[in-house]
């Protein structure tokens, strides 16, 4: 049976990874790697791509079969399958899991509600059962800075108040942030870590990795990145009467690979290596350390900058990127968008010992290099 405990050494340490073919999660597969645990994927490829592991192997220079091979190993499934699950439970000494899996696109959650409630929380229950049952109950947890809804104030604090989603999508990690809550209060063997994400963009900087969105990209730096590659005219900037420094919105961008940094520093943490414990704030609930010295409880944590970006800043961060003019047309708000949203990240800082270190220009010269290397995505 699999054991509970990531107080062990990362390299007697397996994780499992769920979602771990998709941008975030294959960027976080290799910053897992080269910290030296070793790592089990587990994705249905959906909405990612096989490729992106063989390439992860050509970054972290593992090779295909033969020593050192079993360290990456990679399940096609989804979180639904429990037999798939439980399987993969029997056959590997998982610790704990990174959880990413989920259908993650705002528009279509409004349009596919049942599927996306569906997928993202059933699955979930699903993963979490299974996983319990054989003894692993440590889980960080892919959340978002959209439970916060429209902020009260800027920057965003973990002790600020969660307002409702405007989408399935967001409602649904909001749910997912309180039911695995639950888990550790009705069992306090559980190990909770939510991180609430910003704007994860930029890629690695090997340009073997990066985002590679299906069909028309939702969000602004591959939709930028798009339009400077040719494959699309121009970018359309909604709104430009927004109470900001030039009228446009702005978010706290990051750059993937500190974000995923930022989950090995959340194993960390839970396996007692780093920190010193949850602050004091009412979405976090410390528990007590473990005989084996890992924690138990819930810990929230912003992973962000702490900067504000606007549209047009990342717009001219990219030209300066790809040396070429970016076009791009104003048009008016969107229904449900807000002037500003930015992270105090002072609590990962604290008790994490992460930090971001990537700037704006960094993440859009990671992004190019990517895009211009690969303009089909992995298809390429």
């Amino acid at each position: 049976m699999a054991t509970n405990t990531l107080a062990k050494p990362p390299a007697q340490t397996c994780i499992l990874v769920t979602g771990g073919a998709g941008f975030i999660g294959s960027h976080t597969v290799v910053e897992l790697l080269n910290a030296g645990y070793s790592v089990v994927v587990l994705d249905d490829l959906s909405n990612s791509s096989a490729e992106s592991l063989a390439r992860v192997r050509q970054i972290c220079d593992l090779p295909e079969t033969g020593p050192g091979s079993e360290r990456l190993q990679f399940v096609q499934a989804s979180i639904l399958d429990r037999d798939a699950l439980d399987t993969t439970f029997a056959a590997h000494d998982i610790s704990g899991i990174i959880h990413f899996a989920g259908f993650k696109a705002v528009g279509e959650s409004v349009q596919k509600p049942w599927e996306y409630y569906w997928n993202n929380v059933a699955g979930t229950l699903v993963l979490v059962d299974v996983a319990r049952q054989h003894g692993v109950k440590s889980i960080v947890f892919s959340s978002s800075a959209t439970v916060y809804g429209d902020p009260d104030q800027v920057p965003i604090t973990e002790m600020a108040e969660k307002h409702d989603a405007t989408n399935p999508y967001g409602q649904t990690k909001s749910m997912l942030e309180r039911i695995l809550s639950d888990l550790y209060v009705g069992d306090p063997e559980w190990n909770v870590v939510l991180l609430r994400y910003f704007n994860p963009i930029g890629a690695h900087e090997s340009g073997l990795i990066g985002e590679d969105p299906k069909g028309i990209p939702n969000n602004l730096v591959p939709y930028v990145a798009k339009v400077a590659v040719g494959k699309l005219p121009e970018v359309g900037v909604f709104g430009q009467d927004y109470p900001t420094p030039d009228g446009t919105g702005v978010r706290d961008y990051i750059h993937v690979v500190d974000l995923a940094r930022g989950h090995v520093a959340a194993i960390d943490w839970m396996a007692g290596r780093v920190g010193t414990g949850c602050a004091d704030d009412p979405y976090s609930l410390p528990g007590d350390a473990a005989p084996d010295g890992s924690r138990r409880g819930v810990g929230v944590f912003n992973l962000g900058t702490g900067r504000g970006s606007s549209v047009l800043d990342v717009v001219h961060a990219f030209e300066r990127a790809c040396g070429k003019e970016i076009p791009y047309v104003m048009k008016p708000r969107r229904a449900g968008d807000i002037a500003e949203n930015y992270a105090s990240c002072d609590k990962a800082r604290t008790e994490l010992g992460w930090v971001a270190e990537y700037d704006l220009d960094r993440m859009c010269e990671d992004s190019w290099r990517w895009q211009s290397n690969n303009p089909d995505g992995y298809a390429s």
